[in-house]
C-alpha cells in the first residue's frame, strides 16, 4: 500500500477511536456500563489498528491486530509498556461483558477503563501524528 494510502487509512481509523471514545462517554452518562466497557476497548483497537495501517499490516482477529501491535510499538519502545496492560484490561473486561450474562461492572470501574483508553489514544496519536 503507498504511503498516502496507509497514511489515510491510519488516520480514519484514529478517527474513528475518538468517536468510540465519545460513545463511551454517552453510554456511562446513560448507565449503560457494559456497553461503555466495550466501546472504550473498541477504541483501543481503533488506535491499534491505526499504527498497523502504517506498517501496512492487518488482521482479522483481534489477537493479531494485539500481538503486532505490542511487537512493533510496544516492544520498540516507541509506546510505553504499560499500554501494553491496558489492551490487556480492556480486552478482558470487554470479552467478560460481552459474553458473561452475569457480568456486572461498577460506573467506578467503567470510568477507569475509559480513563485509560482515552490515555492510550492520546498516546498513539502523540505517537504518531507525524506520519498522518
Amino acid at each position: 500500500m503507498p504511503h498516502e494510502e496507509s497514511a489515510e487509512l491510519s488516520k480514519i481509523r484514529l478517527e474513528n477511536a475518538m468517536m468510540l471514545l465519545d460513545s463511551s462517554r454517552t453510554l456511562i452518562e446513560a448507565g449503560d456500563y457494559k456497553s461503555a466497557a466495550n466501546r472504550s476497548y473498541y477504541a483501543v483497537f481503533a488506535a491499534m489498528r491505526s499504527c498497523l495501517a502504517l506498517l501496512g499490516i492487518d488482521h482479522k482477529k483481534h489477537r493479531g491486530v494485539i500481538s503486532d501491535f505490542r511487537k512493533h510499538f510496544i516492544k520498540t519502545g516507541m509506546l510505553k509498556t504499560e499500554l501494553s496492560d491496558i489492551i490487556t484490561e480492556l480486552f478482558d473486561v470487554r470479552t467478560e461483558s460481552d459474553y458473561n450474562d452475569f457480568f456486572v461492572i461498577s460506573k467506578s470501574d467503567v470510568l477507569v477503563q475509559l480513563e485509560n483508553a482515552e490515555m492510550f489514544v492520546r498516546e498513539v496519536k502523540n505517537c504518531i501524528s507525524s506520519e498522518i
